[in-house]
């Protein structure tokens, strides 16, 4: 089987180095990824033209979620490796849109990578 990020579905932005698509198993509505068209499986390994297409397409993302779902808030992400619980060996970043109400205590955001760390 092919990677999935390297035939892009359910594109909704796009740059020369790098695409936003919805995310097929969202962890909100409106989950979208940053990807680069390029495949590479590990973010530190992209040049550095393609990184800043991620961080780019991260605010047109965000510009675009703005509009269609008005979140609350965002948690952003990079997992990088099996340990960091990447699934899909192409980098890519997670952009999270988050609600009032959707986690009862959203206390530590992204600490929540691992459970016993999130609430401090």
């Amino acid at each position: 089987m092919g990677c999935p990020f390297c035939k892009p579905e359910e594109v909704v932005l796009s740059s020369e180095l790098a695409y936003v698509k919805v995310d097929k198993f969202p962890v909100s509505p409106g989950h979208l990824l940053i990807v680069p068209k390029r495949h590479e499986a590990n973010y530190f390994d992209l040049s550095q033209e393609e990184q800043h297409a991620i961080i780019s397409l991260i605010g047109e993302a965000k510009t675009y979620l703005e509009h269609l779902r008005k979140p609350d808030g965002y948690n952003i992400g990079i997992n990088i490796g099996t340990p960091a619980g990447q699934t899909v060996m192409h980098a890519h970043c997670h952009l999270i849109p988050r609600y009032f109400g959707d986690l009862e205590d959203p206390r530590g955001g992204v600490r929540g990578v691992i459970l016993d760390k999130r609430i401090y």
